[in-house]
């Protein structure tokens, strides 16, 4: 049996509020868990202790348990000192869009395009004036 160490969503409609819950990887987001192991409310302000709860001695026995935390989870495991930092790269995630990509090109056709204008009366001047 996998088991996952992940979020389960409750609240209303665009107010959320998770349940840190341990469950079988094959259960549904919201469904059957096995154990509560804290709560998340991303609605409060980032330095609110309220905001991320946990029983940490539970999560460790998961962990030994060999339960998995999800990407979210693992950060949230991370900050509290649980789990050490893990290095991740997004090389990609910096790179623009193909839009933005494509108005950037625009852009600097226009530009090149100005430039040569400008440069181009300034030689007919300078050979006028010879």
């Amino acid at each position: 049996m996998a088991m996952k160490i992940r979020l389960a969503r409750g609240g209303s409609k665009k107010r959320p509020f998770y349940r840190i819950v341990a469950t079988d990887s094959r259960m549904p987001r919201d469904g059957r868990f096995i154990e509560k192991l804290g709560t998340y409310n991303p609605l409060l302000p980032k330095d609110s202790e309220q905001r991320v709860q946990m029983d940490i001695d539970a999560v460790k026995a998961w962990l030994d348990k060999g339960a998995q935390p999800t990407d979210r989870v693992a950060r949230m495991l991370e900050a509290a000192g649980v789990l050490e930092k893990k290095e991740r790269s997004n090389p990609k995630k910096a790179v623009p869009g193909k839009k933005a990509q494509d108005r950037a090109e625009e852009k600097a056709a226009k530009a090149a395009a100005a430039a040569e204008a400008a440069a181009a009366p300034a030689e007919e001047e300078a050979a006028a004036e010879e």
